[in-house]
């Protein structure tokens, strides 16, 4: 007989300790409300009412007695007793939910090994069910609900969408479990927000559309601008699937994505938005846009250089993504969805009843287009999700795993000859010197190179005063000069700009012409998408060149591309010019072609089947080893913002505790340059480490160009 209370926590500020049955109930009532979303409460709230019944052994209550006044850790392994009730109740891969609910989803054949030990030892977590159950005897349970597609996956999508399930469920336990833990330790009952009426949000939304347009200077394009919106919001009375905005740069794709998902979501009955973007610098934008459309409380803008701790509710909401319209990068959503880590996982769940818009997709990458397209079409199918594909390049993903999409858009070639407002004008073996001094003779003009290399180089050849973009400045240094651009440009002032490719996506520039160096057709169309952008002028110039000492992207797919389109694009009678669609289309599906399944990420999908989380955590990295962050505080900074950003880096260098919060406040400070060219930048003293892969350059920094790349 048992004649003390088992306990799941030590005590908290009020001397309260946390019984474990409560927690066990609380986290399994949480887990539920989370599957529901998804038609999975059962097995969900089941998996959290036995995540940790191994606490119930004598041995963990003893060690937790021992050490509760100490704040150290019982260290003693708690998760076989749910393990072997998971598997005895639902089908074997749920195990795996438990067992990794501390340390993160561990593979297939490891879980099956670690139930062959338990049914070959059944004694070792018989005592912790057995006092457990008196307390709790629901964990002794049958008669779960399964999905036939779970009990009898049918071919490869079927164990892919069951690498997805557990992704999900296992979402659900991590934040019930959090969100129980953290309300006992607080002494409050957990706070969930409830679902935001999106009806509401819509009409809110579309007021503030009417009251922004009406506030905002004319422009050439506003007619067909509303006539993409209205078409956008016709669509989403649509069912739930996979959809297409396909709308040329500058047609308002920011406002008719969002309308399009909180329209979508109120007829669906779906809980969220979720828009994510391939840059930081467009988040940051949109993001601005619709906190004033929807309200603070409303919009969540997560990712790794937002500040969550100018409210409460924005950094709790950022670990779970509680909140009805969250704005995040494209590496944020799916290295998390990737991922096996239980902090980045425990946000996934909301992606269940959801309407995800990614923005930009053309920017996701090639080499792992496989497990993306097939992860957003298990989400569309199983998980009741919507994803709409938004871009002014679209790519024909349909080419790679035969998914249909609908159209929002039903005819986007209408759309692209009435946004007409470029001519293209082509230049054949030239110099970035000669370019350079072309681009010189307009007062207003915007070239785009390829690499960082190249935009410093065009920089020291442009007259004095000519601006910089590149990833060699800092992010704060970056968003500084985008602000100076366009109060030039509203200002009718002389404004030449030379920048790499970050200008290209969701960067509402308008130049009177640009210069763009050979790139892949959907660069191209990007950069004409900041050449006469309001139609002001009866057609923009967008100048393509090509350079023979152009610096050379080594990436494959990269030079694959451009041979393709060398073949399509062009000057002649037999080259389109990048807005052909046609051309665009079959570009995009020769491509994928020839890279063929193995090059887009088969490999990845194949360990997704075999149930392999670690791997696939270790193979699915959206932003390449290739770069190295580095720290500079800027002399220009106000002296406040120079003290927080040396604190910061001394919290860091000396190992003191800190938050996430110290790190996130350094983004604003990180610039990118090549991993080769930090190491020999901490050997000859331009560097000095922080902590980790983390390092500070106190080498010399250019106020236009930030940290310039040694000599050739």
């Amino acid at each position: 007989m048992r004649d003390k209370p088992l306990y799941a926590h030590s005590p908290n500020g009020a001397g309260q300790w946390h019984l474990l049955g409560d927690h066990l109930c609380g986290s399994a009532e949480l887990a539920a409300r989370f599957g529901a979303a998804f038609g999975m409460a059962a097995m969900a709230g089941y998996l959290a009412l036995v995540h940790d019944v191994g606490k119930g052994a004598c041995a963990w209550q003893d060690q937790l007695a021992k050490v509760a006044d100490t704040g150290a850790k019982v260290g003693i392994d708690h998760k076989r007793a749910g393990v072997r009730l998971a598997a005895q109740y639902l089908p074997w891969p749920l195990a795996g939910v438990v067992e990794g609910h501390h340390g993160g989803l561990r593979s297939g054949s490891e879980i099956r090994a670690l139930l062959r030990e338990l049914r070959a030892r059944p004694g070792v977590v018989d005592e912790a069910i057995r006092r457990v159950a008196a307390d709790v005897p629901e964990i002794e349970s049958a008669g779960i609900a399964v999905p036939d597609w779970l009990s009898n996956p049918d071919g490869d999508n079927g164990l892919s969408d069951v690498d997805l399930m557990v992704r999900m469920l296992f979402s659900c336990v991590i934040d019930a479990d959090h969100l129980d833990t953290h309300a006992h330790f607080r002494g409050r009952s957990p706070h969930v927000r409830p679902d935001a009426d999106m009806a509401a949000l819509a009409e809110r939304f579309e007021d503030a559309r009417k009251a922004m347009l009406a506030g905002r200077k004319p422009s050439g394009i506003d007619e067909i601008r509303t006539d993409i919106y209205e078409q956008a919001i016709a669509a989403a009375d649509g069912e739930q699937g996979i959809y297409r905005l396909h709308v040329p740069t500058g047609g308002g794709k920011t406002l008719a994505g969002a309308g399009f998902g909180l329209r979508h979501a109120a007829r669906n009955g779906q809980r969220r938005i979720i828009v994510a973007v391939p840059f930081i610098s467009i988040t940051e934008q949109n993001a601005s846009v619709y906190r004033r459309m929807l309200g603070e409380r409303d919009v969540l803008e997560h990712h790794s250089s937002v500040d969550l701790d100018r409210a409460g509710w924005a950094r709790l909401a950022a670990e779970n993504w509680d909140a009805p319209f969250v704005i995040t990068t494209t590496v944020q959503l799916f290295e998390s969805l990737f991922s096996r880590s239980p902090s980045r996982m425990r946000r996934l769940h909301r992606l269940a009843a959801a309407v995800i818009v990614l923005d930009e997709v053309q920017a996701l990458p090639d080499r792992l287009l496989v497990p993306i397209l097939s992860a957003l079409r298990g989400l569309t199918e199983r998980f009741g999700t919507t994803v709409l594909l938004s871009s002014a390049t679209q790519p024909e993903f349909s080419s790679i795993d035969g998914t249909s999409h609908r159209h929002v858009i039903p005819d986007p070639a209408l759309l692209f000859s009435a946004l007409e407002r470029v001519r293209y004008e082509w230049r054949e073996d030239t110099t970035l010197a000669a370019m350079a001094g072309e681009a010189s003779r307009h007062e207003q003009m915007l070239m785009v190179v390829s690499t960082t290399r190249d935009a410093n180089a065009v920089h020291q050849q442009l007259p004095a005063g000519a601006l910089h973009l590149s990833t060699r400045m800092t992010s704060g240094h970056r968003r500084e000069t985008i602000e100076e651009i366009r109060t030039l440009l509203a200002a009718e002032q002389r404004v030449r700009v030379v920048s790499t490719s970050l200008i290209e996506a969701g960067v509402d520039l308008d130049f009177p012409i640009v210069f763009r160096a050979w790139a892949p057709p959907e660069n191209l169309q990007q950069a004409a998408g900041r050449c006469n952008r309001e139609g002001h002028l009866h057609r923009g110039t967008v100048v393509v060149f090509k350079a023979h000492d152009s610096g050379r992207i080594p990436d494959p797919s990269y030079r694959l591309s451009l041979g393709i389109a060398n073949n399509r694009f062009g000057d002649g009678p037999d080259k389109a010019d990048p807005d052909n669609l046609t051309a665009l289309a079959h570009y995009s599906r020769t491509r994928y072609r020839l890279q063929g399944l193995a090059n887009l990420g088969n490999p990845i999908e194949d360990l997704r089947r075999q149930l392999d989380f670690p791997a696939v955590a270790e193979q699915f990295v959206m932003i390449g080893e290739s770069t190295a962050s580095v720290v500079h505080v800027r002399p220009e900074l106000k002296p406040e913002e120079q003290a927080a950003a040396r604190a910061a880096i001394d919290m860091l260098r000396t190992g003191q505790p800190c938050g996430p919060a110290t790190p996130r406040g350094l983004q604003p400070h990180i610039a990118g340059i090549p991993k080769a060219e930090a190491e020999t930048a901490l050997a000859a003293g331009h560097a000095k480490l922080i902590v980790d892969d983390l390092v500070e350059w106190v080498g010399p920094y250019h106020p236009q160009r930030g940290i310039e790349p040694p000599n050739r």
